[in-house]
């Protein structure tokens, strides 16, 4: 390469920086966002950190990646900056996603960042043609174990006895079966103090049903104070239970969590209405849990869970996503399948009909299989879709960071 040549190719590296774009190599396309839209399934849910909406980003070159998350107000100021950008540089886009607004996204945003997340990590699977899976080095497990919390088992109802549910969901196939600590109707007086002294007897009905050899885990949800909640692990500890998840609120975690874990031993599991891999660093880092509930799209995408599993896998913590969506779970089942830590998969959703997805789970005995499907292996049936959004604008409203002199994003 002579003088003249170099000069050209360094000025073309400097335009590439300048206009926030990065070259393509190799055979990989390029490709622009043309539009991304959001549509409301066939009965909703309620709640935005559960939320099934189904997000879609189109490109120019006929791809549709398909993600799971957020509102129609909180897309909006992310996906407008998805406009025009090639979708395959995921980790950059998310970094102008997370940072370029000035604020930096709540837990809120961050949800909907990761319903966006998860469609871009769909399109280049499909871009390269390519289970998610394989993207990131494969399975490393046949298939990923789940516990109980909902769906229909044959014979269940709600009136059938506690241990006969236990020993039902076991001969189903699932891992575990999970039991909500002493739950009494949502909106009624609840006295902890009062309903510890109940936990003991309910937990070993559980125990019984499922067997010596089984496993079953308990929900605090978060509804013990700390004093409550440590004499209710120690009450448990006997009856092995597989862990204690959310023994205190979430607000004191950071506090709580230490001085709960020297007082019990029971593994705890925390995290379903929470953070971040911010959040979850100094917890994971001081093994001051045994499992994170981190889940998708709510930490942020395939992009930030991928990070919290490489700190876990650090401090041999497991991961035990809550659930959300259908297509969030089957992107968890592409990215914790190569996650060589334990992982037991929360699953609600067995006998459910959903006509607007007719390929997405692969869901058998009690466990959820990987498949050899394009990006997330999902498929939707529009007809049962209700749009809600779109988004065709690219968003520079106040958008706005520094770059480095490598051309990396830093803030403004």
């Amino acid at each position: 390469m002579n003088r003249r040549t170099f000069l050209k190719s360094l000025s073309a590296a400097t335009i590439a920086t300048a206009t926030n774009s990065l070259p393509a190599y190799g055979s990989v396309p390029k490709m622009k966002v043309t539009r991304i839209r959001a549509y409301l399934p066939p009965n909703p849910s309620a709640l935005l950190y559960q939320s099934d909406l189904v997000v879609t980003i189109e490109t120019d070159a006929g791809i549709t990646g398909i993600g799971e998350g957020g509102s129609k107000d909180l897309l909006g100021p992310a996906a407008g900056r998805l406009i025009g950008r090639d979708p395959q540089y995921i980790e950059r886009l998310w970094q102008d996603m997370n940072r370029s607004l000035f604020y930096p996204a709540g837990r809120e945003r961050t949800d909907a960042i990761g319903a966006l997340d998860m469609a871009l990590w769909d399109i280049k699977g499909k871009v390269q043609k390519l289970p998610v899976h394989e993207l990131l080095g494969g399975m490393v497990r046949n298939y990923c174990e789940c516990y109980y919390t909902g769906g229909t088992i044959p014979g269940v109802t709600g009136a059938t006895p506690i241990k006969e549910r236990a020993r039902a969901v076991i001969e189903a196939g699932y891992r575990g079966y999970r039991v909500g600590a002493v739950d009494l109707p949502a909106n009624t007086t609840f006295n902890t103090r009062e309903r510890v002294d109940h936990l003991r007897a309910q937990c070993e009905a559980v125990r019984e049903g499922v067997g010596p050899d089984g496993d079953w885990l308990i929900d605090f949800h978060q509804r013990f104070e700390l004093p409550d909640a440590i004499r209710g692990c120690n009450e448990i500890e006997s009856l092995r239970p597989f862990f204690v998840e959310d023994p205190v609120r979430a607000d004191a975690f950071l506090q709580d969590l230490p001085i709960l874990r020297s007082k019990v031993n029971v593994p705890i599991a925390a995290g379903e209405e929470w953070g971040n891999k911010w959040d979850f660093n100094t917890l994971i880092e001081h093994h001051d849990i045994d499992y994170v509930r981190a889940t998708l799209p709510n930490v942020g995408g395939i992009t930030e869970m991928l990070k919290i599993a490489a700190l876990c896998e650090t401090h041999f913590v497991g991961i035990t996503p809550h659930f959300t969506g259908p297509i969030a779970t089957a992107a968890l089942v592409n990215t914790l399948g190569t996650f060589s830590g334990p992982v037991l998969m929360e699953y609600n959703a067995q006998g459910r009909d959903l006509p607007y997805l007719p390929a997405c789970v692969d869901f058998k005995n009690g466990k959820l299989y990987p498949n050899e499907r394009p990006g997330l292996g999902v498929e939707l049936d529009y007809k049962h879709l209700t749009q809600i959004a779109e988004f065709t604008e690219p968003n520079n409203a106040r958008a706005q960071t520094y770059f480095r002199p490598d051309g990396s994003i830093t803030n403004w």
